[in-house]
């Protein structure tokens, strides 16, 4: 029995130097629902806001949003698919989706550039899988780049008066250059969801 491709895609968050960015593999069968908690988890998010994919309809050739449908009807200028029910394999036949956005955090605006880097041989026992990535991703709720960029200004200047609260703020210590792939743990979607939903 052949077994199925995983699908390999970098991760890079945009507008920051030097580059953030993770490179992940993932089942071909995922949903946009599974790609965002295999991104949430690859970069090191904590999946406390909304989300979206702009990806590009096949068909149509024109823009489709996908993340969580608003129940209360305020996305009808902005209609949004449910990423659960979409498979990801359905956008990757054309050229037009080697590259997608990935929105995180409506506030902040946190925008990653998904780049499709191919099908690829399953080679681990378990999916996803982190393979790279450099530098640490932002705290939460810090202010987008801006507040990022204050946070780093900060936290680097030994006798700033605000360094000690924000290293406080952040669980006592940040490295913005760390990140070690093979200590990236990532959750169960489906756990995800009914926490998310269910509760």
């Amino acid at each position: 029995m052949t077994r199925q491709p995983a699908f390999q895609f970098k991760i890079t968050l945009q507008d920051i130097t030097p580059s953030i960015w993770r490179r992940i593999q993932i089942s071909n069968q995922c949903t946009f629902w599974e790609l965002h908690v295999a991104i949430q988890d690859a970069m090191g998010w904590t999946d406390s806001h909304l989300h979206e994919f702009t990806v590009i309809n096949i068909a149509t050739e024109k823009k489709e949003f996908i993340g969580i449908p608003d129940d209360e009807g305020f996305d009808d200028v902005h209609p949004m698919l449910a990423g659960w029910d979409v498979k990801v394999e359905h956008y990757m036949r054309t050229e037009a989706n080697q590259k997608m956005l990935y929105l995180y955090d409506f506030g902040d605006s946190w925008e990653h550039l998904i780049e499709f880097e191919g099908e690829h041989e399953k080679q681990f026992d378990k999916y996803p899988v982190c393979l790279a990535g450099e530098r640490a991703c932002p705290p939460e709720d810090v202010g987008g780049i801006p507040g990022y960029e204050n946070f780093i200004s900060i936290i680097n200047t030994p006798r700033h008066k605000e360094r000690k609260e924000l290293l406080e703020w952040v669980g006592g210590k940040y490295d913005p250059e760390k990140f070690d792939p093979k200590k990236v743990k990532f959750d169960n979607p489906q756990t995800r969801w009914r926490k998310a939903f269910k509760n």
